[in-house]
């Protein structure tokens, strides 16, 4: 049977060298798609923590009337802490 083995080679046979190239080009090609991926989804979180941080201190009005500004209260509570260690 090892006679014939070059007999029944089909005509697309690949070679190691040319199955390495596949490979080295999928692990590429899967980098470049996840480190796409990657930024994207970093872009959009960073953008929701600025949204909501802005949001926190009163830069940006409230959505949906949800207020989540925290300033007012903190100032409130550092004048009534203020004028008690004052008076």
């Amino acid at each position: 049977m090892s006679h014939r083995m070059g007999e029944i080679k089909p005509a697309h046979h690949v070679t190691e060298e040319k199955c390495q190239e596949m490979i080295d080009a999928a692990i590429r090609q899967h980098n470049r798609n996840a480190s796409i991926i990657s930024m994207c989804l970093g872009i959009l979180f960073l953008a929701a923590f600025v949204d909501g941080f802005l949001r926190a201190i009163g830069i940006v009005p409230p959505f949906m009337d949800i207020d989540i500004n925290l300033m007012n209260k903190v100032i409130e509570q550092v004048k009534s802490e203020v004028i008690k260690v004052i008076t």
